[in-house]
């Protein structure tokens, strides 16, 4: 064993270029942490300076990364840094940036410790980027979890606020029960394979038909213990309450990195694991998910008279949406389409395209909302009333960003509405023609209470008190990022096409 120890110090093989955007992060997320004993105070100044050039120096390596376009692969094949890693860690750290752009006024401004919210940020961003190189379950776990308890602190980061409290508290009892279920879960996995490694998995999976019973088991826990990460019905008990209760920049976060993030493990346990065991009919669980997210959702959010509550039950529906590729794929493994290779190279786009479509759009939209209720105080829809006869910019904006959440041309929503039929469709069979109804009939609903809030800020009268909203720098800058970003790949959507189509050579 001694030997062994020195044989290692003598003959590195750590990457350092390939966790290069990690160990950036780490060194950010320390000079956060430091920066109180440099400026004593609260200062938000400093500290949302040090994250936000944090994050981009964290891109530079992700770019010099691409550039070489070499897969490198880590620690025996449990992290990998290929297109696919690498697109999502540019997505993580894009969507932070502008979530620290959101947050700096509103932080600076309110009674809250700067440099904690930056640090605790920071760190759910790093387990984002672990994440996405991820490929062994205990990887992934430690990733999951990583993004997750700093989140639980955010959401009641509102000390004096009965709902911020209450939001931190349902969060993290309901995040704890569903890590316990995934972990069992792939105990199983790993009692059955007697390997953690996805590709390993994989390969024990499709070479041995015994222990499917168990593996059944496993892997229904496990998506079960995703399901509660992204707020997938019906385990979204937490997800409507906690983005009311916690601060604005913070639900922006968890409806977008922090969703994203879940998506991002199942994406690896099921394209990379689970995919060799088609006899376990995951798919069938994911198909139900899928649907029901969609529909209780879309008709939770019509009754809604709180923007921030409407938004949170239409992050679940646009959940469901992005699942709908996940069982399009497990549909087309069981034989209903004519080309289940085929299927699953579009499902994987499919499911990363509306990945990044939606970060774009609901992060546009929650900055809308913060500028708008840094003159209202209020939440409420009623209060967008008149909007467009008084700050006419951020009615168009709110709307052309709501348009695409409904997923109405020519704005971005549009296109990862078209890529998740797509999957659906070419999946074949009666599962996947009526997961596809039903995602069209929710679409339709999904129009009414997005267009209702249009209607609010375009045709009804303003109320007597109503001035121009005054934004601060910042956070214009976040929208305006976020708005070129939904109008470019509306009318362009080749730029996110492209995108889709490098991370299918993951190995």
């Amino acid at each position: 064993m001694l030997a062994l120890a020195v044989d290692l110090t003598k003959n590195p093989s750590f990457d350092w270029h390939a966790f290069a955007p990690e160990i950036a992060l780490v060194g950010t997320i320390l000079a956060v942490l430091l920066a109180d004993l440099i400026w004593p105070g609260r200062s938000a100044f400093q500290t949302s300076r040090i994250a936000s050039i944090g994050v981009l120096i964290s891109l530079i390596p992700v770019l010099t990364l691409a550039q070489d376009g070499v897969n490198r692969s880590s620690f025996g094949g449990a992290y990998m840094v290929d297109n696919y890693a690498l697109a999502l860690k540019a997505f993580f750290l894009i969507a932070t940036y502008v979530t620290i752009l959101i947050s700096v006024n509103y932080i600076g401004e309110g009674d809250y410790y700067q440099s904690e919210f930056y640090f605790l940020l920071l760190t759910s961003v790093l387990g984002m980027t672990v994440m996405a190189s991820a490929r062994d379950l205990i990887s992934i776990f430690v990733a999951l979890e990583t993004i997750s308890i700093p989140t639980y602190v955010l959401a009641g980061f509102r000390k004096h606020d009965r709902k911020s409290n209450e939001a931190g508290i349902k969060y993290y009892v309901i995040g704890a029960v569903s890590s316990a279920l995934m972990l069992y879960g792939m105990s199983f996995i790993y009692g059955v394979t007697g390997s953690t490694l996805l590709s390993s998995i994989a390969e024990a999976l499709s070479g041995n038909p015994d222990g499917t019973a168990l593996v059944a088991v496993g892997v229904f826990l496990s998506i079960v213990g995703f399901a509660f990460k992204v707020s997938a019905f019906p385990f979204h008990w937490w997800a409507p309450d906690t983005y009311e209760g916690s601060p604005s920049p913070v639900t922006a976060f968890l409806s977008v990195a922090s969703k994203a993030g879940g998506f991002v493990a199942l994406l690896n346990i099921i394209f990379f694991g689970f995919h060799a065991q088609p006899n376990t009919y995951w798919w069938v669980v994911v198909w139900f998910l899928a649907a029901a997210s969609m529909t209780w959702g879309n008709l939770g959010a019509l009754k809604q008279t709180n923007i921030v509550r409407m938004l949170a039950y239409s992050s679940i529906a646009q959940g469901g949406f992005m699942l709908v590729p996940f069982a399009a794929y497990g549909i087309a493994t069981r034989g209903a389409g004519t080309n289940a290779a085929d299927v699953a190279v579009s499902a994987f786009q499919s499911v990363v395209i509306y990945l990044l479509v939606y970060g774009v759009m609901n992060l546009g939209a929650f900055a809308v909302v913060i500028a708008i209720a840094r003159r209202t105080r209020s939440g409420e829809i009623s209060s967008y009333d008149g909007l467009f006869s008084y700050s006419p910019g951020l009615a168009v904006i709110m709307s052309l960003f709501l348009a695409s959440l409904a997923g109405i041309p020519p704005v971005a929503g549009w296109f990862a509405k078209f890529t998740m039929f797509r999957a659906a469709i070419e999946a074949g069979g009666g599962w996947g023609v009526s997961l596809a109804l039903i995602a069209g009939v929710n679409s339709v609903i999904a129009a009414f209470y997005y267009l209702n809030v249009v209607r609010s800020m375009w045709f009804k009268p303003a109320g007597a008190d109503a001035v121009a909203a005054k934004t601060p720098a910042p956070l214009s800058a976040a929208i305006a990022i976020c708005t070129v970003g939904v109008v470019a790949v509306g009318v362009y959507p080749q730029i996110f096409g492209k995108i889709a189509e490098l991370v299918t050579t993951a190995g």
